[in-house]
């Protein structure tokens, strides 16, 4: 059992240390006058700062919540750890020797410190291991997407050897117990005892705002890796996914001096934004960007007005695209201005910079868009502008999104732009909006609200009864109440017809995002969670709305059928387009290209029929 570290060590490490240093690795200080700083609390969420430290005295106090200490303090409530533990972690840093009376020693079983002294040690093997033999596939994997040794040095990059227990007996050997490996989520547990959680792969080390290395993110280079594409470190008691960015300990100090902070997807593009001179770039770690990262950044922006910037990066897939609609669900928990940045062709960041170089990607990032932009031209994308319906339905499916702009002034000015994006009249636009503010609810006190709890709850009923909207309703019944029936094949083709009505179009888009478990159990369960919690009492009636099946006793023809019609309606849509544009064109060789196309049409309407 661990000794009681001498009082006079104690008042000794404080005295050393300045508690303006450790709390700035966390909060971004500001100058609050004569011997205070101030920045924004880490304890509470809030958009002025209320959080003031002293150096002078040691101590530091939040008028908005009430907490306060000294250094000591600070860490246990901040991160957790036991006080022998904090006094033990400021020792270390100032290098300090701790005395323990009764003959005791530091504390070293299972907690915080011995895990970061274990994921210390586990990045200086692996690290060690990208110069091996075994380990080319990883250096070529780096040098194919641009990056060199210094990169790899830069950004702690390793390689984890393809053994079974390799890092296991080195780490064992360095003296830490199985169970503080465990703990640390380096190793696993199978029938064949413990092994390595990481094998034959490429290592990144995950830091905190510290520097110190909390977990690790592993991308997959055999074919024989039957394991997911990125394999990160599990929930351990220092690493907490849902509130890392990855690159923010290097990125840090330039996101408070610059006021901007640039999210991308994955340790590759922040590699390439940082070396492209985009020092701001974070990533999220193996998880979707949410409140705790909103709150993290914002503390080290020290975001208490609107000059900053948040800029998103998303790819144009389906992917993306959710990404930035969950994004955008918690915009206004931003001071900062929001925006969106999307490369040429689609290019990732680190896909840019290897085509087209550094300064390609910082154009990319200069070229940013307004979040509300981003956002209105994604739902008027989804509809035919070419017929009034898809106009109209363009025009309301954007008119929310102006709704949530809290700026009088930049809201009528984006409802001309949705206007003009969507082709619908001006006067119906702001009708429109202010039909969707009237639709809001009181925000919750203490928060701010998204656009999805802003939107009244949907069901059936509000759905019109025309013929469009009823083959929408009805394919989209068969698809939660039929999967297998359907199958994934012509389900995929569904959910790439775009829905007049935009209400169905959400569920669409909710089973599009899910079709990879079409056949499993709790398959309307999952469609239900996906889309914003408004629409979940529609996906709710859809699924248990009667059909008619009694008329034809097979069930897979009917819904084939079902799914089949719609599908050919949006079919015929695009060979109407194509004929359209095979009137207008002089060209031969297009006019020959447009014809094809029209084949292809007609091939796929028979094979509908067939099937």
């Amino acid at each position: 059992m661990a000794g009681r570290i001498r009082q006079n060590d104690i008042e000794e490490v404080k005295a050393r240390t300045n508690i303006a240093d450790i709390i700035g690795d966390y909060v971004s200080l500001k100058s609050a006058g004569v011997g205070a700083l101030k920045g924004l609390c880490p304890f509470h969420d809030e958009k002025s700062p209320s959080f003031q430290v002293r150096p002078g005295v040691g101590r530091y106090h939040c008028f908005g919540c009430g907490e306060g200490g000294d250094v000591y303090e600070f860490l246990q409530k901040l991160d957790h750890v036991s006080f022998t533990e904090a006094v033990e972690r400021l020792a270390a840093r100032i290098g300090f020797g701790l005395h323990y009376e009764e003959g005791g020693g530091p504390t070293e079983h299972g907690n915080r410190a011995r895990i970061l002294a274990a994921n210390g040690a586990a990045e200086e093997f692996f690290r060690s291991k990208l110069g091996a033999p075994e380990a080319e596939i990883g250096r070529r994997f780096l040098g194919e997407r641009g990056f060199d040794s210094m990169a790899a040095t830069m950004f702690g990059v390793g390689f984890a050897p393809k053994s079974w227990d390799e890092l296991t007996k080195h780490l064992r050997g360095k003296g830490f117990t199985v169970e503080e490996l465990s703990t640390a989520g380096l190793v696993s547990q199978g029938d064949r005892g413990v092994y390595d959680r990481f094998r034959g792969r490429l290592i990144w080390p995950i830091r905190d705002l510290t520097g110190q290395t909390i977990g690790f993110g592993a991308r997959r280079l055999l074919d024989d890796d039957k394991g997911p594409k990125y394999l990160n470190t599990p929930e351990t008691p220092v690493y907490k996914k849902a509130q890392v960015l990855y690159g923010l300990d290097l990125a840090k100090r330039e996101v408070s001096r610059l006021d901007q902070v640039v999210v991308v997807e994955g340790y590759t593009d922040v590699m390439a934004c940082h070396l492209a001179g985009i020092t701001t770039a974070v990533a999220t770690c193996g998880t979707a960007f949410g409140v705790d990262h909103i709150k993290v950044i914002r503390r080290v922006m020290g975001d208490d007005n609107s000059k900053g910037s948040v800029i998103f990066t998303f790819d144009p897939d389906a992917a993306g695209q959710k990404a930035a609609a969950r994004a955008f669900g918690e915009e206004q928990r931003f001071s900062a201005q929001t925006y969106v940045a999307v490369g040429p062709d689609g290019l990732d960041p680190c896909d840019l910079r290897l085509m087209k170089g550094d300064d390609a990607v910082r154009r990319m990032i200069d070229a940013k868009k307004p979040m509300f932009e981003f956002m209105i031209r994604q739902v008027v994308e989804r509809y035919d502008l070419n017929t009034v319906e898809g106009r109209t339905s363009a025009m309301r499916g954007g008119a929310p999104i102006v709704a949530t702009i809290r700026d009088p002034a930049s809201q009528n000015g984006y409802a001309r732009e949705l206007a003009r994006l969507s082709g619908a009249d001006l006067q119906d636009t702001l009708r429109a909006v202010q039909s969707a503010r009237r639709g809001e609810r009181p925000a919750t006190a203490g928060r701010a609200t998204t656009l999805t709890e802003e939107r009244p709850v949907v069901g059936m009923v509000e759905i019109p009864n025309d013929p469009v909207s009823r083959t929408e309703r009805e394919t989209l019944m068969v698809l939660l109440q039929l999967p297998s029936e359907v199958g994934t094949e012509r389900a995929a083709r569904v959910v790439q017809v775009p829905f007049s009505n935009p209400s169905l179009g959400v569920v669409k888009d909710a089973i599009g995002s899910q079709l990879a478990s079409l056949t499993e159990p709790g398959w309307v369960d999952r469609i239900a969670a996906e889309v914003p919690p408004p629409f979940a009492p529609l996906v709710n009636e859809l699924s248990v709305a009667s059909v008619p099946q009694a008329q034809t006793g097979d069930l897979t023809a009917y819904a084939r059928s079902v799914a089949g019609a719609l599908i050919e309606r949006d079919l015929l849509r695009e060979k109407a387009e194509l004929q359209l544009r095979l009137r207008r064109t002089d060209d031969p060789a297009a006019a020959r290209a447009l014809s094809q196309a029209m084949m292809q049409i007609e091939a796929e309407r028979r094979r509908l029929r067939e099937e």
